[in-house]
């Protein structure tokens, strides 16, 4: 629906139940989704928006200067469609520019919606970032009273951190404190529930079970909550959720014949017209429910009645509604043997009884009025802004011709004025909306269907906090004699259970309790429930403490034996490829870069994979003292012997141009060696001062999982471990730096591009290594710290020596000092 203006609104509403998407065949160009199932209640929403955008353009004393304009979408109740509206209405649908420096105001200045939290989350999480205004007139989740997630967000509607607080408020004037709870599996439900269990913590109640409505109907979930509802001894049930979730449920309740219940209503269904029918009146009658502030809107009855269809194609919606609202067509249509009368566009409104034209009680439909009404007395404010004395930068104000969404936003805060119903309109620091709600009794009328009265008020509004005035005389209950339910009590508890207590003193309405874990109970009795010891645990029937489960990683479990394996693997590699260097050690491959590094080298890397073997097995006292001295003191031979063979490389490159000839005599393999010893002999320092001062010790931690003890090595001193780290890092860092410049060197065998590549895969591995590390609780921990060793040995095991091995074995007539110096093509 569109109507043309100066500046123009967005809105979005749900006038059809259910989008349907037409099938791909992946031949043809797909044709766009459609709707179906005309809902008349939120088509009037829609028409409540264009009612009130054409009562302010008729206003001389509200933007008198300006004519307003909106652009509504159906969202279909479909995430997907409501997001693709509210881009379409942030960004434009004109397919081409007529203004091409881009000036003007926006395609809209904001957008009135959308209804559901769900789609109001995904929308504002976007169109925040561009700090697009949105108030909503109906999504109520406390999440989006989130200023920093949602900064431009607004709603009309209380948030349901206000409806839990009412709920419960209404609970504790009864004297309710042990209750069921129901709700949807959605955004609504989800955190309302969670609103609703801390609040009734705080007031003293207890939820006696919490179950969440399935959304695809599963009989076998339906099944189950029945069971809970039937069993439970609770006798109120409160629930948060919208129709559709909770139609299925009241179903199985009128086939099982379930009486003698309270319900109570979230808004979402608490004025339902799809469960005010005979059919659910002997089971909802008495029904207490919340509902948003209804109100009345002078001549909206006369425009919703004058409605005409359109020959506007952008005003297709009317042409719909008014199809489905007199079962005719605009266009002659056989339906089977049928024909569709066709629609003459002047049939009466007024003989028609619908939600659309039943404006006794307007709730949703006076939140649309008042959101329409909050965005134009923000424009209105920011049009009054005189130039010298504005908000903005260097007292600027905002310009109609370059109006930024950011700048509306700030109007939209400070908004604040009255209602034709009396009503006040002003928006917290939160965005939401003053909290007011009627309390509704869902009583039986003379026709057999259920009559609404509101019987109650509740006001966040007072000074003294939030305010619930009832007259108890006009409340009908669904019991004989008209008395609300009771809490059922327990007189005693049974072993493994206690009765629970509110602030020292017990409280039997809220039934028995089990002990917690860590806590038994062996009185028949029980009052209270004893905690067991630092290293015992209650068994299953809470009757006995036992001795707490001991992990560590062991050489018994599948995790321990994969990782001893690859370790002995590692070590066999090592020894195999010394044994083809022994057996080949005079051939060029070998001799070229320092034989005697290359072995020191395999070495270390041996010493490497066989320390993980101090990392497995129950922690002793020597074993964690010697796992990481082993562990960094190895590393450091390791990557000081990578280190030398990256210099060696550069030095025999230097001293093969005329200008660096001397370069190899100093640094021949006595400095070699010395740099190597100079080298290790520093981290050996580290660990000796490490070891002294702070030692690594055995240690019981139950602070993970309190029902187990995590056998481990306290490191004793961070700085120790982070120093002996730290050192292997900076090592490795100029290895890597000093092959990295030379990886390009003309000899054909270029041992730089091997060292290059190991030293990445090593920098790689510990570089992910720290964060793993951290966030592994217990044995995964060690095990994270295994994997790093033996991967970075592997790493490079395989990128230094795999090609020397590969040549040696399979191709030895490269194995030559000519091809290793790629000479041999120039001698030929």
């Amino acid at each position: 629906m569109y109507q043309a203006g100066d500046v123009i609104l967005g809105g979005l509403f749900e006038v059809h139940f259910l989008t349907v998407f037409p099938e791909l065949s992946f031949r043809t160009e797909p044709k766009p989704p459609y709707c179906e199932q005309f809902n008349m209640e939120s088509f009037q929403h829609a028409q409540t928006m264009a009612f009130a955008i054409n009562e302010i353009n008729k206003n001389p004393n509200l933007l008198p200067n300006i004519t307003l304009g909106y652009h509504l979408y159906d969202n279909c109740v479909m995430l997907g469609m409501a997001f693709r509206a509210a881009i379409s209405l942030a960004s434009g649908t004109e397919e081409s520019f007529s203004n091409l420096n881009c000036t003007g105001p926006p395609p809209v200045i904001g957008i009135v919606g959308d209804p559901s939290s769900t789609p109001s989350i995904a929308i504002s999480s976007v169109l925040g970032l561009f700090r697009v205004p949105i108030i909503s007139h109906y999504a109520t989740c406390s999440c989006l009273s989130d200023k920093t997630k949602y900064p431009s967000f607004f709603r009309t509607i209380p948030s349901d951190a206000f409806q839990v607080r009412a709920m419960v408020k209404i609970l504790r004037h009864f004297g309710w404190t042990w209750v069921g709870l129901l709700y949807s599996d959605d955004d609504y439900g989800i955190y309302a529930s969670l609103s609703f269990k801390q609040e009734m913590q705080l007031f003293g109640g207890c939820v006696a079970f919490s179950e969440i409505l399935p959304n695809d109907n599963n009989p076998r979930n339906i099944q189950h909550i029945m069971g809970m509802i039937q069993s439970s001894t609770a006798r109120v049930v409160v629930v948060f959720s919208t129709s559709s979730y909770l139609l299925p449920l009241m179903d199985e309740v009128v086939l099982q014949n379930l009486t003698g219940r309270q319900w109570i209503a979230s808004e979402a269904w608490a004025t339902a017209p799809v469960f005010q029918t005979p059919h659910f009146l002997p089971f909802l009658r008495g029904t207490l429910g919340i509902a948003i502030r209804h109100g009345e809107i002078q001549g909206l009855k006369e425009f919703l009645l004058n409605l005409r269809p359109s020959n506007d194609p952008k005003n297709n919606m009317l042409r719909i509604f008014w199809e489905n609202i007199f079962v005719c067509n605009f266009e002659t249509e056989i339906h089977g043997e049928q024909m569709k009368k066709v629609c003459t566009g002047k049939e009466d409104l007024s003989a028609t009884d619908t939600p659309y034209t039943d404006v006794s009680g307007l709730r949703a439909a006076y939140n649309v009025y008042k959101a329409v009404y909050a965005l134009a007395h923000a424009l209105h404010e920011l049009m009054q802004c005189e130039d010298g004395r504005g908000p903005f930068s260097g007292n600027s104000c905002a310009d109609i011709i370059s109006l930024k969404p950011w700048q509306l936003v700030h109007y939209i805060k400070k908004v604040n004025f009255t209602t034709g119903f009396g009503d006040q309109v002003s928006f917290d620091k939160n965005g939401d909306a003053l909290a007011i709600y009627d309390v509704l009794n869902w009583h039986p009328s003379s026709d057999g269907t259920v009559r609404l009265q509101a019987v109650g008020v509740v006001n966040e509004g007072s000074a003294t906090g939030m305010v619930l005035t009832l007259d108890e005389d006009a409340i009908y209950w669904n019991f004989e004699p008209k008395q609300p339910p009771q809490s059922v009590c327990s007189e005693s508890c049974s072993p493994g259970t206690r009765q629970a207590t509110r602030k020292g003193l017990p409280v039997c309405c809220f039934d028995c309790l089990p002990c917690g874990d860590g806590e038994i109970s062996n009185s028949t009795d029980a009052i209270e429930c004893t905690v067991c010891p630092d290293e015992f645990w209650s068994n299953p029937e809470k009757n006995q403490c036992v001795p707490k489960i001991v992990e560590f990683l062991s050489y018994e479990e599948p995790l321990g034996i994969s990782l001893t394996t690859a370790s002995l693997l590692g070590t066999c590699f090592c020894a195999v490829v010394m044994v083809i260097f022994c057996h080949h050690h005079n051939t060029p491959i070998v001799r070229a870069n320092n034989s005697e590094l290359s072995f020191l080298l395999l070495l270390s890397l041996k010493l490497c994979f066989l320390c993980v073997l101090l990392f497995i097995g129950q922690p002793q006292l020597w074993t964690c003292q010697l796992r990481h001295a082993v562990f960094g003191i190895s590393f450091v031979l390791c990557v000081s012997s990578v280190l030398v063979k990256t210099i060696v490389v550069i030095a025999v490159f230097k001293s093969s141009r005329p200008e660096g000839k001397g370069a190899m005599k100093w640094f021949g393999a006595a400095q070699q060696r010395c740099t190597v010893l100079v080298l290790s002999a520093l981290q050996v320092l580290i660990c000796a001062i490490w070891l002294i001062t702070a030692s690594p010790t055995p240690y019981k931690n139950n602070h993970y999982i309190r029902s187990k003890i995590v056998y481990e090595c306290a490191i004793g001193s961070v700085a120790g471990f982070s120093m002996l780290l730290g050192y292997i890092g900076l090592l490795a860092a100029v290895s890597f730096l000093l092959a990295f410049l030379v990886r390009n060197l003309p000899d054909n065998f270029n041992e730089a591009k091997f060292i290059t590549f190991s030293m990445l895969i090593f920098c790689a591995v510990w570089i992910t290594f720290v964060p793993a590390y951290v966030s592994s609780p217990g044995k995964y921990a060690v095990a994270v710290e295994i994997f790093a060793i033996l991967a970075s040995s592997f790493g490079l095991l395989v990128a230094i020596f795999f090609p020397k091995c590969y040549i040696i074995l399979f191709h030895p007539e490269r194995n030559t000092k000519q091809a290793i110096m790629g000479r041999e093509t120039l001698n030929k």
